[in-house]
């Protein structure tokens, strides 16, 4: 960068002697990029490419993503009709059992009132059955009174025995020492076997880690696979689109080429009716005007022949003869009608010369639409190949997504 010059900057300095002096260069002038603009569009179309390809990228994604909806919902609903199916026959079963269970509950209540019927009992009958009753309920509660009693005699016996209550004693010892045993066996049984399954989910843990990590391990190159497959196919892709750009480019080149070349030729058509057009209107004047000169000297030869007449005439005759009214009026009239007969011709080449410049343009114009109309079927035919480039490229696509699926 260059510093401003300010308003006391000078080009002269002063030097260490008398009348030396020193200039000093001028600051170089800030040059513009030229290239700015080009590095610009050049980073336009990469945004423009990339932004395509990103919009493809995410129309595939879109679809792959609207094919996985599409299962699950698939899936979904298969597992939904299966349960749908499993309650529906379980409650046909269900309803089943009912009707079973209820066919042999009024089965059971049709025989009990059988029962109730064929033993229809007198009052009588019923009198003694409540004796026999009352009489087994008395022994019943004698039997209770009496192995009562021979509980708290046995209890009385028991307590005021002292031998009996030490060997008793001794023996609630022996059964804790015993108990007291068998629970520490039990602890140190329950401590080996919680020791064993700590072990054993260590063991499963670390298993579970190892195989964790190995999914972690496969998944990540299936990933990674994945994506070098798409990359690979958004390369391919890119490949094609700009093999497919290079092709609009040539064909491009090669339809102004063509274009240009066509212009050339018309051109040279053109210049080549022009030339013709202006020969034959300088080969339809010089013969107008040589047919004009021969007529004017073969005017001037008779003009001068009557005046040689004449003259002899005057030469030999004493008196001057009177010209003649009627011939006078004669050889006007025949002037007068060389004259229209001159202008008639005239303007019929004239009309022939237009025809001809008619005919010319109508040949022009049809070439022109000719030449217009091959343009436009190109036009049409590189269009159709662009777009069934583009559809096979797409269908492609598809395939390879609907492969990866599966």
């Amino acid at each position: 960068m260059t510093a401003r010059r300010g308003p006391g900057w000078r080009r002269e300095v002063l030097g260490p002697c008398p009348h030396s002096v020193a200039m000093r260069a001028r600051p170089p002038k800030e040059r513009r990029n030229d290239n700015f603009v080009l590095a610009r569009r050049d980073r336009e179309e990469e945004l423009l490419e990339y932004a395509a390809l990103l919009k493809l990228y995410n129309r595939c994604r879109s679809v792959h993503e609207w094919q996985q909806r599409n299962e699950q919902k698939w899936l979904h609903r298969a597992v939904q009709r299966k349960v749908e199916a499993a309650m529906q026959e379980c409650q046909a079963g269900v309803d089943d059992r009912r009707e079973r269970l209820r066919e042999l509950l009024e089965a059971e209540e049709n025989k009990y009132f059988a029962e109730m019927e064929a033993f229809d009992e007198t009052l009588l009958e019923k009198q003694a059955k409540m004796r026999e009753r009352a009489k087994l309920l008395r022994e019943e509660r004698e039997k209770e009174r009496q192995q009562l009693v021979a509980e708290k005699r046995e209890q009385q016996f028991r307590q005021q025995c002292d031998e009996l209550r030490t060997q008793r004693m001794k023996q609630h010892q022996r059964e804790l020492c015993t108990d007291r045993l068998a629970q520490l066996a039990l602890k140190e049984e329950l401590k080996k076997q919680q020791q064993e399954e700590e072990e054993m989910f260590a063991e499963l843990w670390k298993e579970d880690r190892l195989a964790k990590e190995r999914r972690e391990a496969v998944d990540t190159q299936k990933l990674s696979q994945q994506n070098r497959e798409i990359l690979d196919v958004l390369g391919a892709q890119v490949a094609v689109l700009s093999a497919h750009k290079e092709e609009e480019k040539r064909l491009k080149e090669e339809e102004a080429r063509l274009l240009e070349e066509q212009q050339q030729l018309l051109k040279l058509e053109n210049e080549k009716l022009h030339m013709e057009k202006l020969q034959k209107q300088k080969e339809c004047r010089e013969m107008l005007l040589g047919a004009a000169e021969d007529k004017r000297k073969r005017l001037n030869e008779e003009k001068e022949g009557e005046l040689a007449l004449e003259m002899k005439t005057l030469e030999k005759s004493p008196w001057k003869p009177e010209e003649d009214p009627e011939e006078k009026t004669r050889r006007k009239q025949e002037l007068f009608k060389e004259q229209q007969a001159y202008r008639a011709h005239l303007a019929q080449q004239l009309e022939e010369e237009k025809e001809r410049e008619k005919e010319v343009d109508k040949l022009l114009k049809e070439e022109r639409a000719k030449v217009w109309a091959k343009k436009a079927e190109q036009t049409r035919l590189e269009k159709e190949a662009r777009e069934q480039l583009l559809k096979n490229v797409l269908d492609t696509r598809q395939l390879q997504i609907e492969e990866k699926s599966k």
